[in-house]
């Protein structure tokens, strides 16, 4: 009885890691928001970093969370990196691509729970009297994320902060 139990746990476990290496080796989490503002109001929102207390998601989640900025002032080059709880970890974003007042790119390295890299992507699309808004965060998922997603899927861990983060967005920018 106890080698049938043994078979059949490692059974499944196989039958897991083939689930999880089957998985795509890349994500992306979109979430979009029509803020009535132009996007000129909006873009220094998120290509300044001194700006993101406003409306970030993450950073309520550590008060005590130590910020470190550094490169450019703002704009492309400027550079927040941050060490937190486990809440929000360690990483560090640079922004590496600016169109004003359409688009702003930035590289987030992410070091502590779990070392990885993504681009992250905010689209400005202005429509009559207001702008749409989309953030995207895209990047590989090494095995150990295969894994997870077997379980939570990256939009669905992802998806809800970016709402929150829109929607505080939303209410800055229309101020």
């Amino acid at each position: 009885m106890f080698k049938k139990i043994i078979i059949g746990l490692s059974v499944l476990i196989l039958i897991v890691l083939a689930v999880a290496a089957l998985q795509p080796g890349t994500y992306s989490v979109t979430r979009s928001i029509a803020i009535k503002a132009p996007p000129e109001k909006i873009q220094p929102l998120i290509s300044d970093f001194h700006q993101w207390p406003q409306w970030s998601p993450w950073e309520k989640l550590d008060p005590g969370m130590t910020r470190t900025f550094s490169g450019a002032p703002k704009d492309l080059g400027a550079v927040y990196a941050w060490e937190g709880n486990k809440n929000v970890g360690s990483g560090r974003m640079e922004i590496v691509g600016l169109t004003p007042p359409a688009k702003v790119n930035i590289k987030l390295d992410f070091f502590q729970p779990m070392a990885s890299t993504a681009m992250t992507d905010f689209v400005l699309e202005p429509k009559g009297d207001t702008t749409v808004v989309s953030w995207t965060m895209s990047g590989k998922t090494d095995f150990m994320a295969k894994l997870m997603t077997i379980f939570v899927s990256m939009d669905s861990m992802i998806g809800p902060a970016f709402e929150s983060g829109l929607s505080q967005m939303k209410t800055v920018a229309e101020k």
